[in-house]
């Protein structure tokens, strides 16, 4: 007797591996799943700029990093005596108007280091819900607490989507072509816009997403896919015991779940020994021991000291 009802997967050719490079960028799952590549060790960028929820903004972020567009005094502000830009999260903002310029150059560079170099990208899409600035007639990654007058709210079409994803394809092709784009949708709900515009905007996110899949599957060597991690919470994990307490975000428990079946069908076979290998080192290193002189201990320690050489000699780019 089955007790789930179980989305269908399979594995994907131009897995990940530890000679991999991996840039994610958007929504707070993006966060969760990259930290699932730092624990394994693999080498990955994870939003330079924090969490960013809609396609616009990223896409503007890819475009401004691939064309080497730094940010200067025009794209900041003060508010509450605090640094932020439009275009990044809060966490990047400062008190001192240079260190955030340099922050966000900071972000930039890394961002289009790893845009043109990365093996593999994956974009989460939160929401299709945007803010636009009035003053400034731009839609804003983050409204930074700024008074809701200063913003109109509005809902992306499945077509500005759809054309934004394309254009984020066609500009990391042209410098990466090699590159390997993932995308998915966050199943974290937007309950703040409604119950109703959550399930609408997360339609509108998908439908795009399938539109653009669909004209790249005409494409011979396709480099473009869709993970669903949306579908995977919604329908094989539909039940509050996977949420946190504010039953709105995947508790580890399903992240885990949703981490092992992206892994059965993106990380690579021959990639599971060292997997397992780190995961025994990083349980080592997080075990407190009763009596840190002892000679158990010692020894113990010798022993993890020599795994963790013995993986650095074969990839020189772990570190513990």
């Amino acid at each position: 007797m089955k007790l789930q009802t179980e989305i269908p997967l399979k594995p994907e050719e131009n897995q990940i591996d530890y000679s991999s490079k991996i840039l994610l960028l958007g929504s707070c799952f993006s966060k969760n799943i990259g930290e699932k590549f730092d624990y394994f060790k693999f080498r990955n960028l994870q939003n330079s700029f924090g969490v960013i929820f809609n396609p616009i903004s990223i896409e503007k972020l890819i475009v401004r990093a691939i064309e080497n567009t730094a940010f200067s005094d025009e794209d900041i502000f003060q508010h509450n005596e605090i640094w932020k830009c439009f275009e990044a999260h809060s966490e990047l903002a400062t008190l001192d108007k240079t260190e955030f310029l340099n922050n966000l150059n900071s972000a930039l560079k890394n961002l289009r280091e790893a845009l043109f170099s990365s093996t593999h990208i994956i974009f989460t899409y939160g929401t299709s819900w945007v803010y636009r600035h009035l003053e400034s007639g731009e839609i804003v990654a983050n409204c930074h607490k700024l008074p809701q007058q200063n913003f109109t709210k509005e809902l992306l079409s499945i077509e500005t989507i759809s054309k934004s994803i394309q254009n984020i394809f066609d500009r990391i092709s042209e410098i990466n072509p090699n590159a390997t784009i993932i995308n998915t949708v966050s199943p974290v709900r937007h309950i703040k816009d409604g119950f109703t515009e959550n399930t609408l905007s997360k339609a509108h996110l998908i439908s795009a997403i399938h539109h653009f899949n669909n004209q790249q599957s005409r494409i011979v060597n396709q480099k473009s896919f869709y993970f669903p991690s949306f579908e995977i919470m919604m329908d094989e994990l539909r039940d509050y015991r996977f949420y946190t307490e504010d039953m709105l975000h995947p508790n580890s428990t399903a992240i885990e779940i949703i981490w092992e079946k992206f892994s059965k069908v993106w990380i690579s076979l021959k990639a599971e020994a060292l997997q397992k290998e780190i995961a025994s080192i990083q349980t080592g290193l997080n075990h407190k021991p009763f009596n840190p002189k002892s000679e158990e201990h010692l020894q113990f320690s010798e022993k993890l000291q020599k795994k963790i050489v013995s993986i650095q000699n074969k990839f020189p780019h772990i570190k513990f």
